[in-house]
C-alpha cells in the first residue's frame, strides 16, 4: 500500500511540474492570470466530472462536513495555482519554483503542529539537502538577486504555504470516499474561488478561441486534475511528510520540460541540484525504515 501511495504521490507532484511551460506559454499570447487560471478549474472540473459519471460513481458516506472539508481542501489547489502564477508574472519561472518549494519546510510544521508529529534528525537532514538541491536546481546561484520583485516573493512564499496544505489535508479528509469523487469535490472548491477572485475577468474568456481551450485543457491536466486525483489516492497511503519530501520530484520535471519544450539550457549546477533532492529522498526513506525497525526490535 506505501509503494502506491509513493507510486500515486510522484506522479501527481511530476505533473504539476509541467504547469510552468503551459502558464508561460499563456502569458505569452497574451491571456491575463485571471483567464489562465479560470480556464483551468473550470476545464478540470468538466475533465473529473465526465470521468465519474462515465464510471457510474455516486457520493457515499459523507455528511455535510465531509463535504465543506474536501471543498476547503481544494482552495489550498486553487490558492496555488493563484499565488504560483501571479508569482511568475514577477520573476523567472526559476524563481517562483525555488519560492513555491518552501512547502517542503512548511509542511512539516503544518505536521508538527496538526500531527504533533515532531521532526527527527533525519528529516531535518533530508529537509536541509532537499533545500540545497532546489538552490542549485534552480539556478538561484547564478541569478541576480536584484531581480526578486517583492509581490513576487510574497506570491511564490503564499504559494508554497498553500501548496503545503493542500498536501498535508489532502490525506486527513474523508479518506475512504473515492479518490475521484474527492477530486472532483476538490476542484469545485478551488473553482469556485477562482471564480470569485478572479469575478471582474468571467466576460473577458475569449470563448471562441480555440488555442485558449487547448491550452487550458493541457494546464488543467496536469495543474487539476492528475494533481488531485493522484493526491487524493496517493496521500492517504503515506505520512504527509514523506508526501512532501517525494512533491520535491516537482522541480527537476519543471527543469527537464523546460529544457525540451521552451528550449532553455540546463547548467550543471542544476544537475546537482536534482541529484541531491534524489539524495534526499532517498535519507528521509532510510530514516523512515530505521526508526521502524527500531520500534520493530523494542517490541
Amino acid at each position: 500500500m506505501k509503494i502506491k501511495g509513493i507510486i500515486f504521490v510522484l506522479l501527481g507532484a511530476g505533473s504539476f511540474g509541467f504547469t510552468p511551460v503551459f502558464v508561460k506559454t499563456g502569458f505569452g499570447y497574451g491571456y491575463s492570470l485571471g483567464q489562465i487560471n479560470i480556464a483551468q478549474m473550470v476545464l478540470a472540473f468538466i475533465l473529473l466530472s465526465s470521468l465519474s459519471l462515465i464510471l457510474g460513481l455516486k457520493v457515499k458516506n459523507l455528511s455535510k462536513s465531509d463535504y465543506i472539508k474536501i471543498m476547503i481542501t481544494g482552495t489550498a489547489m486553487g490558492l496555488t495555482s493563484v499565488f504560483y502564477y501571479g508569482a511568475m508574472l514577477y520573476l523567472s519561472a526559476s524563481l517562483a519554483i525555488i519560492l513555491l518549494f518552501q512547502f517542503v519546510w512548511i509542511g512539516m510544521i503544518y505536521e508538527w503542529v496538526f500531527s504533533k508529529v515532531k521532526p527527527t534528525r533525519v528529516n531535518v537532514l533530508s529537509l536541509l539537502v532537499t533545500l540545497t538541491g532546489v538552490v542549485f536546481a534552480s539556478n538561484l546561484i547564478a541569478g541576480d538577486a536584484s531581480a526578486f520583485h517583492p509581490i513576487g516573493l510574497l506570491l511564490g512564499f503564499l504559494a508554497g504555504a498553500s501548496y503545503a496544505g493542500f498536501i498535508f489535508f489532502s490525506g486527513q479528509v474523508a479518506t475512504r470516499s473515492h479518490p475521484i469523487v474527492r477530486s472532483v469535490l476538490m476542484v469545485a472548491g478551488s473553482m469556485v474561488l477562482v471564480l470569485v477572485v478572479f469575478v471582474r475577468d468571467i466576460p473577458t474568456i475569449p470563448i471562441t478561441d480555440g488555442r485558449m481551450w487547448i491550452l487550458g485543457t493541457g494546464l488543467a491536466l496536469v495543474g487539476g486534475v492528475i494533481p488531485t486525483l493522484f493526491f487524493a489516492k496517493g496521500a492517504p497511503l503515506i505520512t504527509g511528510r514523506l508526501a512532501n519530501v517525494l512533491s520535491s520530484i516537482e522541480l527537476p520535471v519543471a527543469i527537464i520540460s523546460a529544457m525540451i519544450v521552451l528550449s532553455e539550457s540546463v547548467s550543471f549546477l542544476q544537475w546537482v541540484g536534482v541529484l541531491l533532492i534524489v539524495v534526499a529522498i532517498i535519507i528521509n526513506e532510510l530514516g523512515c525504515m530505521m526508526k521502524g525497525k527500531a520500534v520493530s526490535d523494542q517490541g
